[in-house]
């Protein structure tokens, strides 16, 4: 049995350990804004926040997140709200929206250790989020927004 702490709600799971951390999210618990993108860590379209740290639920085994945090896009901010989700809308970041919840969940990540990060802070911690849609230019200018940086 392991036990999670899933967006601040204990939960208990009684299966394979070695299970990826991202179907447990979304077909156990239905908390679907985690998404599956490629499956070997390389698009960050599911990543979480574990123990405040992002991560890679498809490469997250259940046992790595025993009795830790887990936060997905879902747990970020009970309303919508949280610094980077509103840079985001009033930006427009979002194309397609498939990486999005990945992105935001990078996004927190970095402001959380680098309050005001650099154009190269940025780079750096957001270069293995993949967008298809290209939406990298709004991506940056978000994150500065949520740092508190003027508007574009």
């Amino acid at each position: 049995m392991t036990t999670l702490v899933v967006n601040g709600t204990e939960r208990r799971y009684d299966g394979d350990p070695e299970m990826p951390l991202l179907w447990y999210l979304r077909d156990e618990l239905g908390l679907t804004g985690t998404k599956f993108g490629c499956g070997v860590a390389a698009c960050g379209a599911c990543t979480i926040h574990l123990d405040g740290m992002a991560v890679r639920a498809c490469q997250t085994p259940i046992s790595a997140a025993a009795g830790l945090p887990v936060t997905t896009i879902e747990g970020l901010s009970p309303d919508g709200n949280h610094p980077v989700q509103a840079a985001w809308r009033d930006l427009n970041v979002s194309q397609c929206g498939y990486c999005q919840p990945g992105q935001i969940m990078q996004a927190s990540a970095l402001l959380k250790e680098t309050p005001n990060p650099s154009d190269d802070d940025i780079d750096g911690a957001m270069s293995g989020n993949l967008c298809r849609c290209g939406t990298y230019p709004r991506i940056r200018a978000a994150i500065k927004q949520a740092a508190g940086g003027a508007r574009p």
